[in-house]
C-alpha cells in the first residue's frame, strides 16, 4: 500500500455520495505496501480503507473482490468490500478503478510468536478449503513465467553472486509448472503486513490483489517464509511447527506436496526476491512509496538452498 495517485478531499466527498456511508469526516494516506494507492477514510458510519489500482485493470477486479467477500462470508476473518448505491463492489476515481473495504481493528505483527502462526496456519487452511467451493480462475501472476521474465530483466543489472543464484534456481524449478499438485483459489501474499491482530487473536486478513489459482503449499510456502523466520532467514522450529501442524488440522498434506515442498517453498522464496530487487531497480514514483529490502529475502533464499534439513516435512 502506497500513494501513488493523489486524492483531493472534494473528490472524495463527490466520490462517497455513491455509497451509503455518511459524510466524510477524515482520509489519510496509507505508505506501506508496494503496489496500489490506499487511504484510511472515515464517515460518519465507520472507517474504511479506499484502494485506488495502479496496475490492476477493471475487468481484472471482480475477480479479487467477489473472492474478499466469498471468504469473509464463509468463516474465514477478512474485510469485506463495500457495496455502492448500484450494488457494486468496483468504482472509479481519478481515473483509476476503485474500490472501498471495511478497515479492521488491530495491527500487523512484526514479531509473531507460535499461537498467531498457529493462527495464520489454521486460518490459511480454512481459506483453501472454502476456496473449492469457487467457480473462479486466474493464473499466478507471479507465477513461473513471470519469475523467467523477470530474472532475465534483472540479470544485467546484479551482481555477479546473484546473478549466479538466480541462472541456478531457474534450472531448479524448471518444471515447477508441472508438479501434481492441489491447486485452487489461494492468498499468494500472505505477510504478516497482511494481517492484523489484536493481541493473539486474528481481526482479519487483508489484501487479496495477488490472489489467483496456485498451489495450495505454496500459499503454505509464502507465508512460513515470512511469519517463521529468524533474523538469518532460518525457520524457527517452534513457530514452523505450529503453523504447519494447525494448517494440517484442517487439511492434510498430501505425500506428493510433501515431496515438492522443497521446491515449492524455494520458489516462493526466489518470486519475492525477485519482486524486490525489480522494485529496487525499476521504482515507480509516488508521493508515499515503501520498498522492501531485496536482501532480507535473498537471505530467505540463500537458508533454503543451503540448509534443506531446516524446512523438511514428516
Amino acid at each position: 500500500m502506497s500513494v501513488y495517485t493523489v486524492v483531493e478531499r472534494a473528490q472524495l466527498i463527490e466520490h462517497l455520495k455513491n455509497y451509503k456511508l455518511g459524510q466524510l469526516v477524515s482520509f489519510q494516506g496509507i505508505s506501506s505496501g508496494i503496489e496500489n494507492t490506499n487511504y484510511f477514510v472515515t464517515t460518519s458510519q465507520g472507517d474504511y480503507v479506499l484502494t485506488l489500482f495502479e496496475e490492476l485493470k477493471a475487468e481484472e477486479l471482480p475477480y479479487f473482490l467477489s473472492i474478499m467477500a466469498f471468504v469473509s462470508e464463509h468463516g474465514v476473518p477478512s474485510a469485506h468490500p463495500i457495496r455502492d448505491k448500484n450494488g457494486y463492489y468496483l468504482s472509479k476515481l481519478n481515473g483509476k478503478p476503485a474500490a472501498l473495504v471495511e478497515r479492521l481493528n488491530g495491527s500487523d505483527v512484526e514479531n509473531p510468536n507460535d499461537i498467531q502462526c498457529a493462527v495464520i496456519g489454521h486460518s490459511m487452511a480454512k481459506l483453501h478449503q472454502a476456496s473449492l467451493q469457487l467457480d473462479s480462475y486466474r493464473e499466478n501472476s507471479r507465477g513461473a513465467y513471470w519469475r523467467k521474465q523477470a530474472a532475465e530483466l534483472l540479470l544485467p543489472l546484479v551482481d555477479s553472486n546473484s546473478a549466479e543464484i538466480i541462472h541456478d534456481e531457474l534450472s531448479f524449478q524448471t518444471n515447477y509448472h508441472t508438479l501434481p499438485l492441489d491447486k485452487h483459489v489461494i492468498h499468494a501474499d500472505l505477510f504478516r503486513d497482511n494481517a492484523l491482530f489484536n493481541g493473539d487473536e486474528l481481526s482479519g486478513i487483508i489484501d487479496f490483489y495477488y490472489a489467483c489459482n496456485d498451489y495450495f503449499i505454496y500459499d503454505l510456502a509464502v507465508a512460513v517464509n515470512d511469519w517463521c523466520v529468524d533474523t538469518e532467514g532460518l525457520l524457527d522450529a517452534v513457530r514452523y511447527k505450529a503453523f504447519i501442524d494447525a494448517y494440517q488440522a484442517i487439511r492434510p498434506l498430501s505425500k506428493k506436496e510433501i515431496e515438492s515442498w522443497p521446491v515449492v517453498i524455494r520458489a516462493a522464496a526466489f518470486r519475492f526476491w525477485l519482486s524486490r530487487l525489480r522494485d529496487v531497480h525499476f521504482p515507480k514514483e509516488g508521493e508515499m512509496t515503501h520498498l522492501k529490502d531485496p536482501d532480507a529475502m535473498k537471505r530467505i533464499l540463500l537458508a533454503r538452498r543451503d540448509f534443506p534439513d531446516n524446512y523438511r516435512l514428516s
